[in-house]
């Protein structure tokens, strides 16, 4: 065959077959820029590298090199040759990117396929039309998604590293659940749960992660960040110090300022409690909820009555921070304790928590509605605050470790934000002798150890790390040239921007392969559509032209030397002309 007969001349050059070959369409004033990637990029795996059947629609459209539409080309990079698709296909293909069906930001999407699929005769078949009326109102999202253009382009690989890192620390049996008021005492010590949300709105789960919990400390950096937002930094800070206090969090203790240290330790967050109108605790729940993108956040009322009874010591905290004048004239300080009990009181699952985490690691913005809910200095003081003081007596091994800004709390919860990346919520019961959950502590050290998120990472010398944030496109590319007999294969890398002339080290690119083969589309798509050039040379001197004539592809010949006259206008000479004729003459003979 001409495949093996190929092959063969490559292993005599000492060419090997696999080498890694991309793709960037250089097609002028197309919009092929716009598409979609395709293949593992778009979060499934390429279809073996078969020609399936292609209608003479499609042709005339492949021939044309243009495709009117982002609806069109999404349609195209997850149909693979066919002229409908499986909704279910889509849907699988869109949670492969990390988005979900029940995302707020997709529910027109969402709502018309639904109605699309009820309406017609098959219920489950999608094509070009329909498919574009469900998608047309979300298509920027959708086509962000599929081009990877997320913080996280490969998302399913990374989501399986956190998977592994689960049940790594899942195996720990350390640690003792919190039991100073009933409610805590009874979850079991076998809950589990970690659950992430970048800030493209990207979601993974695995765990518990349905189970409500109260948030307790948690909560502190949530309440100061509401507090900066509605008053200011300044302000806030004239009755809270900024340092961490080298004390146990529920100290009677405070600066040489008489101020608290922090807004993480018990007295300052009972001051800055105070400092938000304490007779409206439906306006915590408003931002809470806004944070969350209007998932999960409860109260627990039979937590919060345990907590008055037993909040001795926050009492007595309270006693202390009045007779030092900590708390704003007129304040009530039995009500800022009723406040201060009913916060720790809220409930969240890991679920919406690891989005009010997202929602402070996208600088204020709740990444699954796109609504402002905190301002940047507001989040950005939190995360120092959190980076510096949010561990209770291990903030400084933490900070050191895992580098993150972070919240822990008796109830088994560690908020963790990765900045301008994600956010993370892990929970699980039993807790160190410093009151950390032992399960969330382990987690987050593997987490920095297997990636760079630490503050202070640099690839340059910690090789071994992996950067999520960077796309695996070398992984996408080498099956290229597997698949280079598929013209949707084909048009779909073409269609996420890679650079169709670029090579592989014997500076051989994709016409090279394609001419060699002899397959006709592939090679009128590359000139027509992408405009590369028909004429570069690999590493020993040949063009396409030169593996067409070897091979004897005496349409692919025509056609490339058609395009090399228009791409390089030779000068017309006799010598030229005659060669022309003989190369042309021995093809019609053999």
């Amino acid at each position: 065959t001409h495949t093996h007969t190929h092959r063969e001349h490559i292993r005599s050059r000492g060419q090997p077959m696999g080498e890694q070959l991309g793709l960037r369409c250089l097609a002028q004033g197309s919009h092929l820029s716009r598409g979609i990637e395709g293949g593992e990029s778009a979060g499934y795996s390429l279809p073996p590298p078969t020609i399936p059947a292609e209608p003479e629609t499609r042709t005339h459209d492949l021939q044309a090199g243009i495709l009117p539409s982002l609806e069109d080309l999404l349609f195209y990079s997850i149909a693979e040759g066919q002229e409908r698709i499986p909704a279910h296909k889509f849907i699988t293909a869109l949670k492969a990117t990390g988005l979900r069906t029940g995302d707020p930001r997709l529910k027109e999407c969402m709502d018309m396929l639904k109605v699309t699929l009820k309406s017609t005769s098959d219920g489950v078949m999608l094509d070009r039309h329909l498919f574009k009326k469900c998608v047309q109102s979300n298509i920027v999202l959708l086509t962000q998604a599929f081009r990877k253009k997320f913080v996280i382009p490969d998302f399913q690989p990374f989501a399986s590293h956190i998977d592994t890192l689960y049940e790594k620390a899942r195996n720990l049996s350390g640690g003792l659940v919190a039991d100073y008021i009933p409610q805590l005492a009874k979850f079991s010590p076998d809950l589990w749960a970690v659950s992430l949300c970048t800030v493209d709105g990207q979601r993974h789960t695995v765990g518990d992660t349905k189970v409500p919990f109260c948030l307790q400390s948690c909560v502190k950096p949530l309440k100061y960040a509401i507090a900066v937002h509605d008053h200011g930094t300044e302000y806030v800070h004239r009755f809270i110090g900024k340092e961490p206090s080298g004390l146990r969090f529920n100290k009677l203790f405070l600066d040489e300022d008489d101020k608290p240290h922090n807004p993480m330790v018990n007295a300052g967050a009972i001051v800055c409690t105070s400092l938000i109108k304490v007779s409206i605790f439906l306006l915590f729940l408003f931002y809470f909820r806004m944070m969350a993108g209007n998932e999960y956040v409860g109260f627990s009322n039979a937590t919060f009555q345990s907590e008055r009874e037993s909040g001795d010591r926050n009492f007595a905290i309270g006693y202390y921070l009045k007779e030092k004048k900590c708390f704003p004239d007129g304040t009530d300080m039995t009500a800022v304790l009723d406040l201060y009990f009913q916060l720790c009181s809220i409930e969240v699952t890991c679920e919406s928590a690891s989005v009010m985490a997202a929602t402070l690691a996208n600088g204020g913005f709740c990444p699954i509605t796109g609504e402002r809910v905190l301002s940047p200095e507001s989040v950005r003081d939190t995360l120092s605050l959190m980076h510096s003081c949010g561990m209770y007596d291990f903030s400084g091994q933490f900070a050191f470790h895992v580098g993150l800004p972070a919240k822990s709390g008796v109830a088994g919860g560690i908020l963790l934000v990765v900045p301008n990346v994600m956010g993370i919520m892990c929970w699980s019961p039993p807790l160190d002798k410093l009151g950390n959950s032992v399960r969330g502590i382990q987690f987050c050290t593997d987490l920095v150890s297997l990636f760079n998120f630490h503050n202070y990472d640099n690839l340059r010398h910690f090789a071994k790390k992996h950067d999520p944030r960077r796309e695996g496109g070398e992984q996408r590319v080498s099956r290229f040239l597997f698949c280079f007999c598929n013209i949707f294969i084909i048009r779909r890398f073409a269609l996420s921007s890679m650079d169709m002339e670029q090579r592989d080290y014997d500076s051989r690119t994709a016409l090279h392969v394609a001419a060699a083969e002899g397959h006709i589309e592939v090679v009128r798509f590359l000139l027509e559509a992408c405009k590369v050039n028909p004429g570069p040379k690999d590493r020993w001197g040949n063009t396409p032209i030169d593996e067409a004539t070897h091979f004897g592809h005496h349409e692919v010949l025509a056609l490339l030397q058609e395009y090399n006259n228009k791409y390089n206008p030779p000068v017309n000479t006799d010598a030229d002309k005659e060669s022309t004729e003989k190369n042309l003459d021995g093809m019609l003979e053999t």
